[in-house]
């Protein structure tokens, strides 16, 4: 089989490989990126890659930042980590160390979408004077989701998160070449023509361990997966607000979490300059969908914390 096509970037990117405690993580960055700056660090979600931030890492290195996009543990090229862990926590940590690795200071910025996002929230949260800015896409805060759950349409929406607890769910969501990918994509970000991006999420993913490993995630969070206590801290991180000023984006048309959810989220963003946005026009990965206006916007308010 020959290998899946990557999506088109504005700028070359390079795969590199970085060490965390004995995890393997493969980043993506732009081959011209500056070699000083502050640091910025984009987490991606599920059933995503490190390839969905291929508009705004160029964009970042343009603007004088240091732009790092890892694959998240447990997806390929990213090692599937030996502990198992998936928890909060865990993938929190793991961008504090990322950042800690890469020769990232109290300048660093950090943008999530989806678990990514999760994570961007326990990273700063943990040590909001470790980061200047934040930018989250997709999913609220804890605050919020938990409120979620209360909602009869969002439980709906949320069907696939209980079934990633069942045992069958690796082969149902591995037959036919990861089909069940593809229409999480159609109801996620309806409309959006997501062929380039389904080849390498699923290159993420094809690969039954890698497959587990990002059912883990749901698993360490509503079920029975292992978790560690000593990640206790950082993990209640992520359920606090934290003074770091944030830029929380939501698309209108997300078929993932509703839009009508995204209410009082400014009580748990207090950091000064923190803004909330619904985009109309777009779906969950909207970042995607509209990347010259939303790139813009992010690169914009993440520069306002350097002036």
């Amino acid at each position: 089989m020959s290998p899946p096509s990557r999506p088109a970037a504005a700028a070359p990117l390079a795969e590199r490989h970085v060490t965390l405690g004995d995890l393997d993580v493969a980043y993506l960055t732009p081959t011209d990126s500056p070699q000083e700056g502050p640091l910025a660090i984009c987490l991606h979600g599920f059933p995503d890659s490190a390839w969905t931030w291929r508009y705004l890492l160029p964009e970042l290195a343009a603007a004088g930042f240091r732009p790092v996009a890892p694959f998240l543990r447990g997806y390929a090229p990213t090692a599937v980590p030996a502990d198992g862990l998936y928890q909060v926590g865990a993938l929190s940590k793991d961008a504090i160390d990322l950042r800690d690795a890469l020769g990232g200071d109290a300048s660093s910025v950090i943008v999530g979408h989806d678990w990514g996002a999760m994570a961007t929230y326990g990273a700063t949260g943990f040590e909001p004077d470790g980061w200047n800015r934040a930018v989250t896409l997709a999913v609220p805060p804890a605050g919020v989701v938990a409120a979620a759950f209360t909602s009869y349409d969002q439980l709906r929406r949320s069907w696939y998160m209980y079934f990633f607890q069942h045992p069958l769910a690796e082969h149902v969501v591995g037959q036919d070449d990861l089909h069940f990918i593809d229409r999480l994509w159609d109801e996620w970000s309806p409309g959006y023509p997501a062929a380039e991006d389904l080849a390498t999420t699923k290159a993420a993913l094809r690969d039954p361990a890698n497959l587990a490993a990002a059912l883990g995630y749901y698993r360490a969070t509503l079920g029975n997966g292992p978790t560690d206590d000593g990640l206790a801290g950082i993990e209640a991180a992520w359920t606090t607000p934290n003074p770091v000023p944030t830029l929380y984006l939501h698309g209108r048309a997300d078929g993932c979490i509703g839009a009508e959810l995204v209410v009082d989220v400014e009580q748990y963003l207090p950091g000064e300059g923190s803004a909330v946005e619904v985009i109309d026009g777009v779906g969950h990965f909207l970042h995607l969908e509209q990347p010259g206006p939303i790139t813009s916007r992010i690169v914009g308010f993440l520069q306002e914390g350097r002036t």
